[in-house]
């Protein structure tokens, strides 16, 4: 019985493996967040979300964008020839953040607008590093079709950084210990995969050649050309409202609304991560043979707006009783920021790992303008903005257009009409 309940396409089995890992990865965090929001405060939350949004701005061009073409080669020798051209890139990026912040960092904790966040600078160039390595050698295992390992490896994070985090803020240590645990659930994630690879995939790192990474960095330089931009917009748009909320308002609003991030945006974010690794291999595959990707994109929408729809439903209508009840009466102002970012939240769900194509189809350049319109979308937000509230309801309207947007562009690239 239990063997016909088993998906048959290879395609959901795919998915539900990576579902399955995802889901408890997110499980984790979720879980002890009632007692992290406990023993840090929304002030901790603040300085994370600050210190989290400069990194991931600068992970953006730790690899070049090149780990996005690791997917695309015919040979997997070409393929880990990228893989290299990907970390060498990170460890150029890391150390070039490292010497920027060592030389200006007055500069830029007076431009962030809080002097907390002075010292932890010099972190960043690590966790871009770690990210950078990290994000090649998944896409690697993601073309090797190694999910049950990159689920795994997902617990494997979560689970350590819980740890951690739980660990130092039970020895009041404040906020270090949202960011440490950050860093070291990263860093034993990272060192396994690279382990593993290192260890069955020899045959092919024999393959690297300087040669042939010229000639691949070459091929695939609308990746560093259009996208990185692209992505810098996209990523940006995203932290900046972080960086905003902490400089704008105060650093107890920006925590807030991090913890809206991290309770609603994380686990659609993870679940549509699952469906995204294995939609990137088999729309690449048969766009590679067919031209078309249009009935895996069918399927993978389908699947998106049925398991997207009732969890939105469920956090817009109870957010705000969920919020005060599980993490306290301090944070029901962050419920409240969840109802109003809930359907965009459900769109997005759905339009991420089907704007893929676009990387399939290499339209880097139309991305790159659809990410301005994000930028644009935030700035204009915070312009008219009164309040956090109206804000985030301006934010949630323009985001939900581009979203829309997205995916008829990438039916249109998989040639679904």
């Amino acid at each position: 019985m239990l063997r016909n309940l088993k998906p048959k396409s290879e395609f959901s089995r795919n998915v539900l493996t990576l579902m399955t890992g995802t889901t408890i990865a997110q499980a984790i965090p979720i879980a002890i967040s009632p007692i992290l929001t406990r023993i840090y405060t929304p002030e901790d939350f603040g300085i994370f979300a600050l210190y989290m949004s400069v990194a991931s701005i600068l992970s953006v061009v730790a690899t070049g964008r090149y780990e996005l073409a690791i997917m695309l080669p015919k040979k997997d020798e070409d393929a880990m020839n990228i893989v290299v051209l990907s970390i060498t890139i990170s460890f150029l990026v890391s150390l070039i953040s490292l010497v920027i912040v060592s030389v200006f960092n007055k500069k830029i904790t007076d431009l962030l607008g809080n002097s907390e966040i002075s010292m932890w600078l010099y972190f960043i160039p690590l966790t871009v590093l770690l990210t950078g390595v990290y994000q090649s050698f998944n896409y690697w295992l993601n073309r090797k079709k190694q999910y049950k390992r990159l689920a795994s490896n997902r617990i494997m994070q979560s689970g350590v950084t819980a740890i951690a985090n739980l660990s130092m803020g039970f020895a009041e240590l404040g906020r270090s210990g949202l960011i440490i645990g950050s860093i070291v659930g990263k860093s034993v994630a990272t060192i396994v995969l690279v382990r593993k690879v290192l260890i069955e995939d020899r045959f092919f790192l024999k393959k690297v050649e300087k040669l042939k990474i010229f000639i691949l960095a070459k091929r695939y330089i609308q990746f560093p050309k259009f996208d990185i931009w692209a992505s810098l917009l996209n990523v940006f748009s995203y932290q900046i409202t972080h960086i905003l909320f902490n400089t704008l308002f105060n650093s107890t609003i920006a925590g807030y609304y991090y913890l809206t991030q991290r309770i609603l945006g994380l686990p659609f974010a993870f679940v549509a991560s699952a469906i995204s690794d294995v939609f990137r291999e088999q729309a690449s595959s048969d766009f590679k043979k067919f031209g078309s990707a249009a009935t895996i994109y069918k399927s993978t929408f389908i699947k998106l707006f049925v398991l997207g729809l009732f969890p939105s439903i469920i956090l817009y209508f109870f957010s705000v009783d969920l919020f005060t009840i599980v993490f306290g009466k301090k944070w029901t102002i962050a419920g409240e920021y969840v109802q109003i970012l809930t359907p965009m939240l459900f769109i997005k769900f759905i339009a991420s790992p089907l704007s893929f194509m676009l990387y399939i189809g290499e339209k880097q350049k139309l991305n790159f303008y659809s990410q301005a319109l994000f930028l644009i979308s935030i700035l204009y937000s915070f312009l008219v903005g009164k309040d956090a509230y109206e804000v985030l309801r301006n934010m949630a309207w323009l985001f939900s257009f581009v979203y829309i947007y997205y995916i008829f562009i990438s039916a249109k690239i998989a040639k679904v009409f």
